[in-house]
């Protein structure tokens, strides 16, 4: 057992069964049971000492006060250094604003602080416009948000950006659109952008410019933007095809129609007449080939030619000049028919009513009456001489 004097620091180790030793009671602690002890180890017992455990420091918690703000004066002076520190804080900030609200070094003196770039076809002027009631206003009063959107309400001006340098200068940028195609708006040519919308030029200013567009017809402004958009995506689809090939064939176009999307109509100049063409709503570059392929037969057959629709797969459609009526051939991607003799053109107009009227083709019946293929030409031709000649054949025995 472990004893120990009160008059002294050390404590005597007593021989104790199984080589352990008990830490006395404290005196407030008597009625508690004792608790365990750990046996003391090989230098412990060497050197006579007990093992003595260190109280835990309790940490001390401070209030956010200082000591002299805890009385009642303490108090009310801290909260008068308060007051006095945020009215010298909104002091500082009201002389700050009034100093870049009210000095003259950021005042928009003139136009010349007013910076423009990426413009090209707006002039100076155009753009000037907007920010006619900024001048000799200050810097810091210019409204940049609303100074933006006015700029892109001009048609011209696709996106826009306005910033300010100090002290007394202001920046635009401007990135304009694009004109892909003329359009005719109230019997004027004017231009239109890929997006749909309509951008103004002179006549003087085109010429100066040599733009080389098709006049695209079925583009209104009265229509919502996203009808338009829509019809142009669709000729930059068109002209996409018929260009993708290096060999620029748009460039013989004259019109595009595009007030059908389901049928792209084009209008392209040949032997100094105009041909209005059907080129549907895809394979425009197949339809395209498959025209100038034929184009030279046909005309060399049909002489009043006005129009050829290409929408179909194994044939094609041709309008005579002057009739309502049309007349359709086979095309050579199939079975090319031979071109009828010669004296068979006095007898064209006939042949072409007759078949018309009477030779509609079965494997079509989407198509309006009136279309026919080319070998019912040859028949129809051969029908007609046979009954001239019986006419005049009765006429002699009469």
């Amino acid at each position: 057992m472990a004893k120990s004097n009160a008059n002294s620091r050390g404590a005597t180790l007593l021989d104790a069964p199984g080589g352990e030793f008990l830490r006395p009671a404290a005196a407030s602690g008597e009625g508690k049971p004792p608790r365990p002890v750990r046996a003391a180890s090989e230098e412990e017992a060497d050197t006579g000492e007990p093992f003595l455990r260190s109280r835990r420091r309790v940490p001390v918690r401070k209030g956010p006060l200082p000591a002299w703000a805890k009385t009642r004066w303490g108090r009310l002076l801290f909260l008068g250094l308060v007051v006095m520190a945020v009215g010298a804080v909104a002091a500082v900030v009201l002389a700050t604003r009034n100093f870049f609200e009210h000095d003259p070094r950021f005042r928009i003196e003139s136009a010349s602080s007013i910076q423009i770039l990426g413009n090209s076809q707006l002039s100076r002027a155009d753009l000037l416009s907007v920010f006619g009631a900024d001048l000799g206003r200050n810097i810091f009063l210019v409204p940049l948000a609303r100074r933006r959107r006015e700029l892109e309400q001009i048609p011209w001006v696709e996106t826009a950006t306005v910033m300010r340098l100090l002290p007394n200068q202001i920046r635009i940028g401007v990135r304009e659109r694009t004109p892909i195609a003329f359009v005719q708006v109230k019997g004027r040519i004017e231009l239109a952008d890929a997006a749909g919308v309509v951008l103004d030029m002179s006549p003087q200013q085109m010429a100066v410019k040599h733009y080389a567009f098709p006049v695209v017809a079925g583009i209104n402004p009265g229509d919502p933007l996203s009808v338009r958009g829509a019809r142009m995506a669709l000729f930059q689809r068109f002209i996409g095809e018929l260009d993708s090939t290096g060999e620029h064939f748009s460039a013989q176009l004259s019109e595009v129609d595009l007030s059908d999307p389901e049928d792209v109509r084009a209008t392209v100049p040949a032997s100094g007449t105009d041909l209005l063409l059907h080129f549907g709503q895809e394979n425009f570059l197949e339809r395209w080939r498959n025209y100038q392929a034929h184009i030279a037969q046909w005309r060399a057959q049909y002489r009043q030619l006005a129009g050829v629709d290409l929408r179909y797969e194994r044939e094609v459609v041709l309008k005579m000049a002057g009739d309502t009526d049309t007349s359709a051939a086979q095309s050579s991607t199939v079975q090319q028919k031979a071109a009828p003799p010669p004296h068979a053109a006095t007898h064209k107009a006939e042949v072409v009513k007759h078949v018309a009227q009477n030779h509609t083709p079965n494997h079509a019946p989407n198509r309006a009456q009136g279309h026919t293929p080319a070998r019912a030409h040859e028949k129809a031709h051969k029908q007609a001489h046979e009954t001239q000649a019986a006419h005049h054949l009765r006429r002699r025995e009469a």
